[in-house]
C-alpha cells in the first residue's frame, strides 16, 4: 500500500547574492561591475562620483526587483557565516533580503538572501523584504473580524450606550516621578 501525501515537500535552493563592485585603476579612473553578467554597466570613467552613485542605485535596484525566496538557503550560512566571525548561530527563521554597504570602504555592495537568525549579525545591512513562510497562507483561512461593538474605556462592552452617552476618559499622567532639583555639593563634608 502507498501513501500519498497531499503536499509536496518544499526543495530548497541555494541563496541568490549579487555584487555591485567599483573597481580603480591607476589612471585615476574606474569601472563597475555586476556579479549578474546580464547587467549593463556603464564604460570606464574618471567621473568616480557618478559611478558611485550608478552602483548604489543598480544594487537597490536588484534589492527592489528581487523577491526573497521562502525555500532558499541562508546565502551566509552557505559560505560558513564569514560575514561574522565573531558570534556563532544557527540559521533559522525567516528568509530575509538584505542590502550590505561599508561605506567606510564605499566599494562594494552587497544584496543577499539571508535568514532571519544572520541578518542582525552582519554590519552595515539594510533589510529590504521578508519572505512570507511556505504554505502558511492557504494552510488556514483567516479569522473572521470580531462584530465590532459600542464599547466604554477599559475593555467592557455596553449595548445600551451609544457614543454620545459615553463619559469623557480621564487624561492620562505620566508615571515618571516629577524632576526633583539635585543638590549640590558645596565641597564641605558633613
Amino acid at each position: 500500500m502507498t501513501t500519498a501525501h497531499p503536499a509536496t515537500p518544499i526543495e530548497r535552493v541555494a541563496g541568490r547574492a549579487w555584487t555591485v563592485r567599483l573597481t580603480g585603476y591607476a589612471d585615476r579612473s574606474a569601472t563597475v561591475a555586476c556579479s549578474n553578467t546580464a547587467c549593463k554597466m556603464p564604460a570606464r570613467s574618471k567621473d568616480l562620483a557618478a559611478l558611485r552613485r550608478f552602483a548604489a542605485q543598480h544594487a537597490a535596484a536588484h534589492a527592489k526587483a528581487a523577491n526573497p525566496r521562502p525555500n532558499a538557503w541562508c546565502h551566509c550560512g552557505s559560505t560558513g557565516c564569514e560575514a561574522h566571525p565573531d558570534t556563532r548561530t544557527q540559521c533559522a527563521g525567516a528568509v530575509t533580503l538584505i542590502l550590505r554597504h561599508d561605506p567606510t570602504v564605499g566599494r562594494v555592495w552587497n544584496v543577499e538572501e539571508v535568514c532571519a537568525a544572520c541578518a542582525p549579525l552582519l554590519a552595515h545591512t539594510t533589510a529590504v523584504a521578508r519572505a512570507a513562510r511556505p504554505g502558511r497562507a492557504s494552510a488556514q483561512p483567516p479569522a473572521p473580524a470580531p462584530a465590532a461593538r459600542p464599547g466604554v474605556p477599559g475593555g467592557f462592552s455596553s449595548p445600551a450606550a451609544g457614543p454620545e452617552d459615553r463619559p469623557a476618559a480621564p487624561a492620562r499622567r505620566s508615571r515618571r516621578a516629577a524632576q526633583r532639583p539635585q543638590r549640590r555639593s558645596s565641597g564641605r563634608q558633613r
